[in-house]
Order: structure tokens, then sequence, then C-alpha cells
């Protein structure tokens, strides 16, 4: 796979079916390992290693409703009290970061209300703070830490 704006991780492999699985240590299981699913999982792994967001905050393509129909968050990282603090975006390295990608996080946002947005390709990582009074975002040269 190819090298990402992330530091490198270890990352468990494995081959079934003629098909290359990751382990997501989120799920707790393996899964297909798309380009998509390369950037998911850089994701992941600088979340927690570089940014010490506990695990049991972290959840992977939760399932939210906009407009009456189901639709799946990439990542979304939830504070002590439960609430979304940030929502991620995650696409294939090949993918451009475009508006049309901003839309699609902001649909969600409507329904998840998080203060902090991240969309990434893996190669351009673009982060964001909401300015709820404005109705526009702050961007951010990085997302926060997690504090205690």
């Amino acid at each position: 796979m190819q090298k990402l704006n992330f530091p490198s991780y270890a990352f468990e492999l494995k081959s079934s079916e003629n098909k290359t699985l990751i382990f997501d240590i989120v799920r707790k299981k393996y899964v297909i390992l798309t380009p998509e699913e390369w950037v998911r999982q850089h994701v992941v792994h600088f979340l927690l290693k570089e940014k010490n967001y506990p695990i049991s905050l972290i959840a992977v393509e939760k399932q939210i409703k906009i407009n009456k129909r189901v639709k799946r968050t990439d990542i979304v990282v939830y504070n002590k009290q439960g609430t979304p603090e940030l929502l991620i975006e995650c696409k294939a390295p090949n993918v451009k970061i475009t508006q049309t990608t901003f839309d699609q996080i902001a649909r969600y946002n409507l329904s998840a209300n998080s203060n902090y947005l991240m969309v990434t390709n893996g190669l351009d990582n673009y982060y964001c703070k909401i300015d709820i009074a404005n109705e526009t975002y702050i961007f951010l040269k990085d997302i926060p830490q997690y504090l205690l």
C-alpha cells in the first residue's frame, strides 16, 4: 500500500481467499484492506498513538441517520460525556479532497453535532473547528490532543 502522510505503524495483516485483510483494533476484527481502509487505519492509530485518545472513545463506521437515510461515518471520537467531539471522513489516497467532501462531512455533522472535523485522503489532511455562531469552519493546523 501507498505511503501516507502519517507516521508508520505496525499493522496486523493476513490473507484470506486471495484478499489482504487488516486488523481493526477498534472493531476488533479483520476487514478487507482497501485504499480507504488503509487511510482509516492510519487515522485510528494516529488518534491513539499521537493524540492519546482512548480507544473506548473511538467508533469506526458508526451509523447515523440523515433525512431518514442511514449513513456511516468513517470515524467518530466522543468526549467523556459520550457526545461526538470529532468527526472524521476518510477517502482513498487517489480521491481528491474537494468541496463535495466537506459538504458530505458537514451533512453528517448536522446529525452528530461534533466540535471538530477532519477530512483526509492520507496525503492531504484538513482539520477544522466548527464556528456555530458564524456557521463556518475555522481551519486548524492539527486536531487537539486528548486531555484528561
